[in-house]
């Protein structure tokens, strides 16, 4: 079955246009017209509006009261369901520091129920750890930090069935060298995060193969002028991504701009470090182990740390180009493209192209979020708050 979307513009794979019309075929994105070519055909009319690829959420904890590290297979559907409302079609489900025989039954649940899910598709396991530091420890659990090891991660990816697509881990730990080379040759992409490394540890670690700079500047050393640092890394180092969130509490707008100059926006990837109070009213919740309590828009431990955050992928999207320092084009890339070529995803989602799953959202010129499309199929519709 066949039928052409129309709006006044297209954010395509190699450029914006419209109006027009943008072809759907059996759930898969074919060709774009100028001109309707068949007068008979099906039309989904959203005219005044903008079309995009699905946005990608490489790192994201949970949603709408549901944790990852719940381990429970119906949460996982819940969260999967609930990312419609923020434009997510594809997204990494994100554990934390846990015991390795948690994170032994959780990838196990996500591996064995990611194909079950109904909503946003479930395109691999990002592991946040264990293998930090102290002193950048977050909302971490430090009793369970240890040094990477290589036989800990075959045990996970034997329990995922081989799906885990990211992990993250402190360079300067012992034997990290060698677990970023075993991981990147296996094809995880290797993040470095929660970490005090030196700019030339960082340099090692990517010269190795790590290739994503985890939350860039929350939870690693710091910019000087005679020690770079981690964040230094991230904004200098050649062939890197660099995660960011940009929610307006964990960094500030021009440090944001600073990061999206320094590295590109191409290679800026915008996530959410959502946890499960997103989608939630204020008040109390956990982040793994640890209480949160959200208020005026954060999530914070009982130190006053920040722990995640609340934070949708779409408002991140219309945040950066509201504080002056993105495009409309640029933060979609950013949210779509960008995240999904960080973990090797992007030859099957995060971008409008021929022969890619027709997974799109449906914007307003001030980018609010009307729809959100999987498969060529509207599963959110904003404007009468229909939810799977």
């Amino acid at each position: 079955m066949e039928q052409f979307v129309y709006a006044d513009r297209f954010f395509l794979e190699d450029r914006i246009t419209g109006p027009g019309y943008l072809k759907i075929e059996d759930g898969k994105f074919t060709a774009f017209f100028k001109k309707l070519p068949n007068e008979s055909a099906s039309i989904i009319d959203y005219a005044g509006h903008w079309i995009a690829p699905g946005l990608v959420d490489t790192h994201i904890h949970g949603f709408q009261n549901h944790d990852v590290m719940d381990n429970d297979a119906e949460g996982l559907k819940a969260i999967s369901e609930g990312l419609l409302s923020c434009g997510v079609t594809s997204f990494l489900p994100t554990t934390l520091t846990s015991s390795p025989e948690t994170l032994n039954k959780v990838v196990a649940m996500i591996g064995e129920n990611y194909t079950e899910v109904k909503g946003a598709k479930i395109k691999g396991i990002f592991l946040e750890g264990p293998f930090f530091t102290e002193k950048h420890k977050g909302a971490q659990n430090t009793k369970y930090f240890c040094d990477p090891s290589i036989e800990l991660l075959e045990a996970w990816q034997k329990h995922s069935g081989g799906f885990i697509r990211k992990i993250a881990l402190a360079p300067e730990r012992n034997g990290a060298v060698e677990f970023i080379e075993h991981a990147a040759g296996d094809r995880i992409a290797v993040a470095l995060a929660h970490s005090d490394a030196t700019y030339d540890e960082a340099k090692q670690a990517v010269e190795m193969g790590a290739s994503i700079f985890v939350h860039t500047f929350n939870g690693m050393s710091g910019l000087h002028h005679r020690e770079p640092g981690m964040a230094g890394a991230a904004m200098n180092l050649p062939d890197v991504f660099a995660e960011i969130i940009c929610d307006g509490h964990h960094v500030h707008p021009a440090v944001a701009n600073i990061l999206m100059n320094a590295r590109g926006r191409k290679e800026t990837v915008l996530i959410t470090d959502c946890m499960m109070a997103g989608g939630m009213p204020e008040g109390r919740y956990q982040l793994g182990e640890f209480p949160v309590e959200v208020k005026n828009g954060a999530a914070r431990l009982e130190t006053g740390s920040l722990a995640g955050s609340i934070l949708q992928l779409k408002d991140a999207v219309k945040n950066v180009v509201e504080w002056g320092i993105a495009t409309p084009e640029e933060a979609i890339y950013m949210a779509s493209t960008a995240p999904a070529k960080s973990v090797g995803i992007d030859g099957e989602c995060g971008k409008i192209a021929a022969g890619y799953a027709a997974d799109f959202i449906v914007l307003t010129p001030e980018l609010e979020l009307i729809a959100t499309y999987l498969d060529g199929k509207c599963r959110y519709d904003a404007r009468n708050e229909e939810k799977p």
